[in-house]
């Protein structure tokens, strides 16, 4: 089964694979610095090319349905040469061309690259009303965008525009909203049922992905809107068999290989969805410290302070519950007005004086945010030259 892909140059492809056999592929494919849909695209292309009575019967006992993407006609043909090859089954005929294609690709040591992870931002604080959306938003902006270099004193390098996803995984939709995005309706596919239902198809969440603005950001945003159902979604982790802290990080792997980076809005609270989201943001297998992890929204003010405490010892026992480093990207201390007195300066203080984790940005409470939300455009669409969206460019480039 085929769908085409928005630009039609590539159509999303649903087959079926034995799990071991699509995890080599996933490992040689990142040994090698190849992305998975380059990858199946020459397998499937030298499988076509060689004779039929090259390919060894495969066991595929077991396979589970995948999804992946192909250049637009490759796979008809395929099926096509599946047809005229005795009748050779899709699955079996996928499975050849896999296979081949991993033993025709061994790696030497020489050769052996570290994996390269796609970057993971948790956005999070369980006290509302800090802007944990709008940093998501506006982080996830500027990286999309990426930066130039700069003159002057301070030369710094550019910095590219990446391939970047949004994901409102707090069950309030305000990221899905502010962007101009509908939620998904009950029911229907979303991060949700993949995060409770370990049989959904994998990949099949890429259909829900929706791209914004793809002419100003050039195609590299996207979001993974929220579900209306994602206010049930602790109770239901709480039945989900298997370890329910891998749940957010097994819903979004498929989704790993089409972006250079994932943000996450992360949910208000410290609930079995908040240590799943925790989780994602752990440091991977030879994954360099400081790639991945958590960023934190805090304002000027003592009860800030004191979510904050929470939020870092819940950090602290996922850690050691699970065994996994979760690093501290930053403090993003936003709606800082110091005409609110020594309050807001003191508390800024005491925020730049834990020095770990850093202060990244500090963000002017502006009318522009508010007017970017009521038109539901990205602020760095809106007012790209607002002191908000320089601040968001700020985060960009500390967390580069």
């Amino acid at each position: 089964m085929t769908s085409q892909k928005p630009g039609g140059e590539r159509e999303k492809v649903a087959s079926k694979l034995p799990a071991a056999l699509r995890q080599e592929l996933k490992t040689r494919a990142a040994q090698l610095g190849i992305d998975m849909q380059v990858a199946v695209t020459q397998a499937v292309e030298q499988w076509r090319a060689r004779p039929a009575d090259s390919n060894p019967t495969i066991d595929t006992s077991g396979a589970e349905s995948w999804n992946t993407h192909l250049p637009a006609g490759l796979y008809e043909a395929f099926k096509n040469d599946c047809d005229n090859r005795d009748g050779t089954s899709y699955v079996q005929g996928f499975a050849q061309a896999v296979r081949a294609w991993i033993d025709s690709h061994n790696v030497s040591l020489a050769e052996l690259t570290i994996p390269r992870y796609t970057r993971r931002l948790v956005v999070c604080n369980q006290k509302g009303g800090v802007g944990k959306t709008t940093i998501a938003a506006g982080t996830g902006q500027a990286i999309a965008l990426g930066l130039p270099a700069t003159t002057g004193a301070s030369k710094l390098p550019a910095l590219p525009g990446l391939r970047t996803l949004l994901v409102d995984y707090d069950p309030q939709g305000h990221l899905t909203s502010q962007l101009g995005v509908k939620q998904i309706p009950p029911g229907e596919e979303s991060l949700v049922t993949h995060m409770v239902d370990r049989d959904r198809v994998a990949g099949a969440l890429l259909d829900q992905v929706v791209e914004i603005e793809s002419d100003h950001f050039e195609g590299r945003l996207s979001l993974l809107p929220s579900s209306f159902d994602a206010f049930l979604l602790d109770s239901r982790l709480g039945s989900v068999r298997g370890p329910r802290e891998t749940s957010l990080q097994r819903a979004l792997a498929p989704l790993e290989e089409h972006f250079d980076v994932i943000v996450i809005d992360a949910p208000p609270n410290l609930g079995l969805a908040m240590d799943a989201g925790l989780y994602y943001g752990h440091r991977r297998k030879n994954e360099a410290a400081g790639a991945s992890g958590v960023l934190v929204p805090v304002e000027a003010e003592d009860s800030s302070a004191d979510a904050y405490a929470m939020l870092d010892s819940q950090i602290r026992t996922v850690s050691l519950d699970y065994e996994v480093d979760i690093d501290r990207l930053g403090l993003v201390v936003n709606k800082f007005d110091k005409r609110k007195g020594y309050v807001a300066t003191h508390s800024l203080s005491e925020w730049e004086s834990l020095g770990t984790p850093p202060v990244v940005a500090i963000v002017p409470d502006l009318k522009e945010q508010r007017e970017a939300v009521h038109v539901k455009q990205p602020l760095l669409m809106y007012a790209p030259t607002s002191i908000q969206a320089q601040r968001m460019r700020e985060i960009r480039r500390r967390l580069a």
